[in-house]
């Protein structure tokens, strides 16, 4: 067994595998760049060293630099984690050159499985079914569309190297083929240095199924059942869970027999994942195909871990050790349901634009009982735009699948996070979505459910009831507390017991009674565990019990729960009746510009000053996270300026475009 090893990594991986490191007694030596100097996993490792600046390309992706590491510190393994390098044939051969094993499978089979166009032909190769395309390099975007032509649309343009969501465009029609082909090469090159493309037939209503297998140096794979992976966005997921709601034993023991078989004719042992498409019409599971195979761990490995009982890191040390596996396949079994969402630093609420900025609060829920956190941020953490924005994962689990579902949405209502955006409200929301428990998912899954975008959740009447009156509680009591801070608080004096509460447009006068509160004359029991100062209450109203993250906005109240945020006033009757002859001041009217809708670098502007432009056109292109965001125009209108070039690197809501009187509205 090794004695020490280096994690190739940053953020929640880099501090994941120094944990079960740590368990099995191996020191553990952490990098980074300039950016994460201050960062959990480096002050969590026995030692850390530096690589250099900020930008991956000169510090996370610089593969001299991490062996040099290495080499000095001692360290005779690497874990790779997953991104940066952890699916570099390159990188997995200049470790075996430089004497340090590389956590992870064979340099041989990185490059066979790393190349989309080439895997897919090894796939077919060995039985394993693949989705209808053309599995070649396509050098320009004419022969992509008669390519395009002779398969059917829609297709599915992708980076041959590509992976996490990058480097990839749907195209309905040939128009949007054109359209995309160019940015699809551009974010391969950016992303993986490679601008090859390959087109393939979209399977509609599709459903992303991946299966973990896992071998050893001594001939045996396995395979550890399925994850479901359909929530996405942008080709990103977002939820992921284990086992999958669709695939039933017959499915399983078919996808991981074809994955095994994959993963053999390529000699592959570590942890792998092999990712299918599954054509979510056909009931019976038939019709799963082939999409990639990603030759590192997964972000989503948690699942799997949590119902197998294994621990893949570990099992990935232990192969990189020359030990075989301990268990056969008769020996995986599945006991219960394990949720994962992903936290990211962008904002639900304008459209999941990227977030940048530091974590002025960040209370994860607390760990245990079927909940875990996988991090690598504190409180005080900078979220840069240098890398992922996943801030966190919550992963539950439960006997069934509703247990982990209610598990991950109360853990979620628990999650305290303020400085940047983020989608925990989504998420929360997710969970409660019908189609969703139903089941009922699809990689459409969020484009279909929330076409105009995600304005939280809907809120029953007995839930905006019960805010009410917790809101009417907390105001009293921070009258108390007031009083009491400044002596005012003697025998017989007490602050207001009626309220008039205002929540959804809605008012209520609200009696605060011992242990209830009388709500438009109708009296219901209410206890709220809150104190002044803090950020998380909890109200049982009736049979209910809600997790609410609370603070004061401009005189009022800001509740979050279930999925959606409310403004909350709560006034003396006296005082409210006064407050409806006060003016209100209205927000200026943007409409007249296009607006920055996050950090990031312009690359393109489609149009010129003078221009007529019609809904829905390409107006400018800007890069955030290494993923271009095309934005278009609201309605027709005219551009009367352009205040940016390519190349200039913009702030939130920054000029971009300005237009005549007939402008859009604001464009994304």
């Amino acid at each position: 067994m090794f004695q020490k090893i280096l994690i190739a990594n940053r953020g929640e991986i880099a501090c994941r595998v120094m944990r079960t490191a740590r368990r099995m007694g191996l020191a553990t030596v952490a990098v980074y760049s300039d950016a994460d100097a201050n960062a959990p996993h480096v002050a969590m490792a026995d030692e850390a060293v530096r690589l250099g600046p900020a930008p991956a390309s000169q510090s996370y992706l610089r593969a001299d630099l991490i062996l040099k590491a290495a080499r000095d510190t001692g360290a005779d393994a690497i874990h790779p984690g997953y991104g940066f390098l952890s699916e570099r044939e390159s990188f997995a051969r200049a470790c075996e050159v430089a004497g340090i094993a590389f956590v992870g499978p064979s340099a041989g089979a990185i490059a066979a499985m790393g190349d989309k166009i080439q895997s897919k032909k090894l796939a077919a190769a060995a039985g394993v079914n693949v989705v209808p395309g053309h599995l070649g390099e396509i050098e320009t975007v004419d022969e992509a569309a008669r390519i395009a032509g002779e398969i059917g649309y829609p297709v599915m343009m992708k980076a041959s190297a590509g992976g996490g969501g990058k480097g990839m465009r749907l195209a309905w029609s040939e128009a949007e083929l054109r359209e995309g082909f160019d940015a699809v090469r551009r974010e391969g090159k950016a992303s993986f240095g490679d601008d090859r493309v390959f087109v393939e037939r979209f399977i509609e209503s599709p459903r992303h199924i991946e299966i973990q297998v896992l071998g050893d140096r001594h001939g045996t794979v396995l395979h550890l059942g399925e994850r479901e992976c359909s929530i996405q966005r942008r080709h990103q997921k977002v939820v992921e869970e284990a086992p999958s709601p669709f695939v039933s034993p017959a499915m399983r023991r078919a996808m991981g027999e074809q994955a095994v078989a994959l993963a053999k004719a390529v000699g592959y042992h570590s942890a792998g994942t092999v990712e299918l498409i599954v054509s979510g019409a056909d009931p019976t599971g038939a019709s799963f195909y082939f999409l990639e195979m990603n030759t590192r761990l997964q972000v989503e490995h948690p699942v799997t871990e949590f119902v197998t009982g294994l621990d893949l890191v570990e099992q990935m040390i232990r192969v990189a050790a020359g030990e075989k596996l301990s268990f056969g396949q008769d020996e995986v079994r599945l006991d219960g349901w394990a949720i994962e969402t992903r936290v990211y630093a962008e904002d639900p609420y304008r459209g999941f634009l990227p977030s940048t900025g530091r974590l002025t609060r960040y209370r994860p829920p607390a760990q245990g009982g079927g909940v875990r956190v996988d991090d690598g941020v504190a409180e005080g953490s900078e979220i840069s735009p240098f890398y992922d924005p996943m801030i966190a994962k919550l992963v539950t689990h439960g006997a069934t699948r509703q247990e982990a579902i209610e598990r991950q949405g109360e853990a979620l209502d628990r999650f305290e996070l303020e400085g940047v955006g983020n989608n925990v409200d989504f998420l929360a929301a997710l969970m409660r979505h019908e189609r969703f428990l139903e089941g009922r998912l699809t990689t459409g899954f969020i484009a279909e459910e929330y076409p105009d975008g995600f304005a939280g959740a809907p809120a029953s009447r007995e839930t905006l009831a019960c805010l009410a009156g917790t809101a009417a509680v907390l105001q009293t009591r921070l009258g108390q507390r007031a009083r009491q801070i400044g002596g005012q608080l003697g025998p017989g004096l007490r602050p207001p017991q009626r309220w008039r509460v205002t929540i959804a447009d809605a008012v209520h006068d609200v009696d605060v009674l011992p242990g209830t509160v009388r709500i438009d004359g109708a009296e219901r029991p209410l206890q709220v565990d809150w104190d002044v100062g803090t950020s998380l209450c909890v109200a049982r109203y009736g049979d209910a019990t809600l997790a609410i993250r609370v603070r004061r906005e401009r005189g009022r109240w800001r509740f979050t729960t279930q999925g959606a945020s409310h403004l909350v006033s709560v006034l003396a009757p006296r005082v409210a009746e006064l407050s409806r002859h006060m003016i209100e001041h209205s927000a200026p009217d943007l409409s007249r510009f296009l607006l920055c809708p996050m950090p990031g670098t312009v690359t393109a502007v489609h149009v010129s000053e003078g221009q007529r432009v019609a809904a829905g056109q390409s107006l400018a292109t800007v890069e955030a996270m290494k993923m271009e965001n095309v934005l278009r125009a609201g309605k027709a209108a005219t551009v009367e300026a352009i205040r940016v070039a390519p190349g200039d690197a913009l702030l939130v809501d920054a000029v971009i475009l300005e237009f005549q009187d007939d402008q859009p509205s604001r464009a994304g």
